[in-house]
């Protein structure tokens, strides 16, 4: 029996998890969950390799512990998904972006900096640009 990738289990880390219940929060932060969010968040898994079940797992029971990631490409990766689930509706309303700003903190990124990455991240993920070509032009 072939097992395909789509059958395999992977092991989530803590991290990850955490980046699950980021995206969910922002989706809800809102106060409407749209049904393109949840699309969104569960292509995200897909491109990780997380199963719609182990990602349902996550989002119904979260873990106590939270991670964020260590290097700057990982956090830059992860906050842009944020900003893409915020466009995911095609709406970026008041409280989508505070709760961008609030994770952009929890980063470690200093706080006169905040305003001007969530610039950034909202303005390429209303773009659509690919995260390869977004963390390209951070590191020009």
């Amino acid at each position: 029996m072939v097992i395909t990738k789509s059958m395999e289990k992977i092991n989530v880390s803590t991290e990850l998890k955490s980046h699950f219940l980021r995206l969910y929060q922002i989706a809800i932060s809102d106060d409407k969950f749209d049904v393109l969010e949840l699309q969104m968040l569960y292509k995200f898994a897909e491109e990780r390799g997380v199963s719609k079940d182990q990602l349902n797992e996550i989002l119904l029971n979260p873990s106590e512990g939270s991670s964020i990631p260590e290097n700057l490409d990982e956090k830059i990766e992860y906050l842009y998904d944020l900003a893409l689930m915020i466009w995911a509706d095609d709406i970026a309303t008041e409280d989508e972006v505070n709760t961008l700003k609030k994770y952009c903190l929890k980063f470690e990124f200093l706080e006169e900096n905040i305003d001007d990455l969530c610039e950034f991240l909202l303005n390429n993920a209303k773009e659509k640009v690919s995260k390869k070509l977004l963390i390209s032009k951070i590191k020009d």
